[in-house]
């Protein structure tokens, strides 16, 4: 036999051989009943889980019942080095089968925007990401499974360590959140920021852009809910107002007005130099199938701020600084007491507050509410909205009051407010079922009643509510953990919260009443995602 006719048959006997494994291992997997292989498959991680969406029709389908409800996966890292950080909070979330909807990440300011950024995007490619700097961030740990408060933002003169509030992780880690959303489809838009275009126009252009995505994919403008992440050298306050004014009342709206944020939308990246803020829109998707619940977002409002003292009108207002949205800008104003005839200066104001009150602004943060009535044109029709507007206190001169912020006008109305650990309780427990009973048998989610379950929650706290603020460890998250102990949850601290819905969950203590605040100090909101099953 020649030495080419001995290796034909070596190959032809190692081809037969080869064959007949994978059609034993494939006769094999046909033996397996539906329920013993999607239990197999529900134990595989997210990137093999994909793969094995695409071995046969039969794993297809299996696999599509394995992801057949909402999915929320979230990991806190807190390790110094950035690369080591990612790479463990990626190893958590993806250790199960998820089909990424959503991504949204939150680091330290120690870590740096390009060395995080690149990363999320190289593994989830064209998914909607959002990658922004927080104060301090929220999550359960990665390696110990134990949820962590870590806030880096501490108040003026009152950080006691003794409560915790300058932990040995300073400003380093990262908190990752991967949302799979059946029945929604989720984009990421800019508010681009024009130097060269009227505020007004670029905020009218947003919300258009809002309308339109949502319109596409579900046939009509208004959508489930709208996360959003602010620049932090721009005042989102107009922008809010308009937005509300703009969007249905069922639209949940929630963020963080100042960081700093890249972004990811079907390819396209962001760098955050060119744009104000960025929105994760939530729309419904008019295409999906009829085995398909429905999703819905809920709010709820820590307060945290109290009014104290009396009433003013604004006398005077000078401006500190450029009058444009892309700038750190200050107000300076004197005021008189309402009903009062004589000009008050910075000094006077702070020191009725000081001395009626026993209260100093330099222990916890001081702010005014102002009370403002602006006029709006949206697509071409023009609306008065009454809005209560926060600034933060600076301080006082012998001729005016320093406040954070602009577009504050003679005549406004406004009141000092200041943090009040008495008013910032919150009640979940309109959320959660009272009994046992329920049709919705499903491992990562915690019954809401009869026809829904809570799948996941995310939080925007003020990072001035640290552990020395309560004077106890981690109470953002403790209503939270009480209500809903297994469901996965995210957050970071900020510095200034964004809040809009008509949510049962708001406590008629912090319901709007003549005046509507998009933009909270001093408060948490907890967004609670909830789905209901269509068998049920």
């Amino acid at each position: 036999m020649s030495e080419a006719e001995s290796s034909s048959k070596i190959k032809t006997h190692r081809t037969t051989t080869t064959t007949g494994l994978l059609s034993s291992s494939s006769s094999l997997f046909t033996l397996l009943n539906d329920d013993v292989l999607q239990n197999i498959l529900a134990r595989l991680p997210a990137l093999s889980f994909a793969s094995a969406t695409c071995v046969s029709k039969l794993w297809n389908t299996v696999c599509n019942r394995v992801l057949s409800r909402p999915k929320f996966a979230s990991a806190l890292s807190l390790d110094r080095c950035p690369f080591g950080a990612v790479e463990d909070v990626l190893d958590k979330v993806l250790s199960e089968p998820i089909r990424p909807h959503f991504v949204i990440t939150s680091i330290a300011r120690g870590f740096e925007l390009p060395e995080t950024f690149g990363p999320i995007v190289r593994t989830f490619k064209r998914t909607p990401i959002v990658v922004s700097i927080a104060n301090g961030l929220i999550g359960r740990d990665a390696f110990t499974n134990e949820f962590r408060e870590a806030n880096w933002g501490t108040t003026e003169g009152d950080s006691d360590d003794e409560y915790g509030s300058n932990i040995e992780d300073t400003n380093h880690g990262i908190v990752l959140t991967v949302g799979y959303v059946p029945g929604l489809k989720v984009d990421a838009i800019p508010l681009l920021g024009n130097p060269w275009e009227p505020q007004v126009a670029m905020t009218d252009k947003f919300v258009k852009d809002i309308k339109k995505y949502t319109a596409s994919v579900s046939g009509c403008t208004s959508p489930v809910g709208i996360i959003m992440f602010g620049e932090r050298l721009v005042d989102l306050k107009t922008h809010i107002d308009v937005l509300d004014y703009a969007m249905p009342k069922e639209t949940v709206i929630v963020g963080d007005e100042r960081g700093r944020f890249r972004y990811n939308s079907r390819g396209f990246c962001g760098n955050g130099y060119c744009e104000d803020a960025v929105a994760l829109v939530f729309a419904r998707d008019r295409h999906k199938s009829s085995g398909t619940g429905d999703i819905q977002f809920h709010v709820a409002l820590s307060n945290g701020v109290s009014a104290i003292g009396p009433k003013y009108k604004v006398a005077s207002v000078t401006l500190n600084g450029p009058n444009s949205p892309r700038r750190t800008t200050s107000t300076w104003l004197t005021a008189r007491r309402e009903g009062d005839g004589d000009i008050l200066n910075g000094q006077t104001m702070l020191a009725d507050i000081r001395n009626e009150l026993d209260y100093h602004y330099g222990l916890y943060p001081l702010y005014i509410g102002v009370t403002k009535q602006r006029n709006y044109c949206i697509r071409s029709r023009e609306k008065t909205i009454t809005s209560l507007a926060f600034h933060r206190v600076r301080g006082g001169g012998e001729s005016d009051l320093y406040v954070d912020g602009f577009n504050i006008k003679t005549g406004d109305y406004f009141q000092f407010y200041r943090s009040d650990r008495k008013n910032a309780s919150v009640n979940l427990k309109s959320l959660k079922q009272d009994g046992s009973s329920n049709n919705c048998h499903h491992k990562r989610a915690v019954p809401v009643n009869i026809k829904k379950e809570v799948f996941g929650g995310f939080i925007f706290s003020c990072c001035g509510r640290s552990d020395s603020f309560f004077k106890r460890r981690n109470v953002v998250i403790s209503p939270f953990k009480k209500n809903f102990p297994r469901v996965p949850l995210a957050g970071v601290f900020c510095s200034g919260e964004i809040v809009r819905g008509s949510s049962s969950l708001i406590e008629e203590s912090n319901k709007e009443k003549s005046s509507h605040c998009g933009l909270h100090v001093g408060s948490t909101v907890y967004l609670v995602m909830s789905y209901t099953c269509p068998e049920c």
